[in-house]
């Protein structure tokens, strides 16, 4: 088998009290290849936004290694795209600023920057926003923005948690179709966390499902259908058949925590 393009293995994260030491995930292990789009879901509390900074190197684990193209990641920082369900827009700097903000920290003049950016602008729509700041601008408007700037960090690994969680059905499906029609033409390798089963079928290559107490996978699906999908593809059997089982595993968690 091909040498992973990202692997985390045997991952273990405890959070310690007075009273007592919580183990956060515990034996973590998963990878993906380049351009591979992976979906983690998950109760509340099992795990997965700890995962997510451990991948980012916000904290280090107790034990275990994340590596990418097989080099350990523990020592490298900033190898990392990260996007939040807040747009984390910085009000005062307009939209265009804040899309090539990461570029220009790094010392990228700002139209060497906004030149960069103009293919993904126009993917997601921005064009004609450029000069509007974050109070000016519609939720999905942000988040598109948000995007965008992800994006230009020029990261290897993107990380996106719930990035479309707090937006109306409609503005989601959009967001939904942006972001895989971006990440098929780019070959962008993504790590997706969502609450949303429909979500992590529609974008994912793979899916975690991820328990509780402590957080661990309880099980991984690989998705064969070619991306990017429609939500006719929310009828095949296949589909259905892992929104079942993981809907089920989802369930048991839930009322074990009860």
């Amino acid at each position: 088998m091909p040498t992973p393009y990202f692997e985390v293995a045997h991952l273990t994260k405890h959070f310690s009290t007075d009273e007592s030491t919580v183990a956060a995930i515990q034996d973590v292990s998963f990878s993906l290849q380049k351009g591979q789009f992976l979906s983690i879901l998950g109760p509340s509390g099992c795990g997965k936004s700890t995962l997510f900074n451990l991948i980012a190197g916000l904290m280090q684990p107790d034990c275990g290694d994340i590596r990418l193209q097989g080099e350990s990641m523990l020592l490298r920082p900033g190898l990392t795209g990260y996007m939040l369900q807040k747009d984390l827009l910085l009000p005062w700097r307009t939209i265009a600023d804040n899309i090539i903000l990461s570029k220009t920290l790094h010392g990228t003049r700002r139209q060497a920057a906004l030149k960069s950016a103009v293919s993904d602008i126009a993917a997601c729509g921005l064009r004609d926003l450029l000069n509007r700041r974050p109070d000016e601008c519609s939720g999905g408007q942000r988040q598109r923005a948000a995007l965008v700037r992800t994006l230009q960090t020029g990261k290897p690994l993107l990380l996106l948690d719930e990035p479309f969680g707090a937006l109306d059905a409609i503005t989601r499906l959009h967001l939904q179709a942006l972001l895989t029609e971006v990440a098929t033409k780019k070959r962008l390798t993504i790590l997706f966390v969502t609450h949303d089963v429909d979500e992590a079928l529609l974008l994912s290559d793979a899916i975690l499902v991820m328990g509780t107490a402590p957080g661990r996978i309880l099980r991984q699906y690989t998705l064969d259908a070619p991306r990017p999908r429609t939500m006719r593809v929310l009828s095949q059997p296949e589909f259905i058949r892992v929104k079942g089982e993981t809907l089920t595993l989802l369930d048991k968690e839930v009322t074990a925590d009860a």
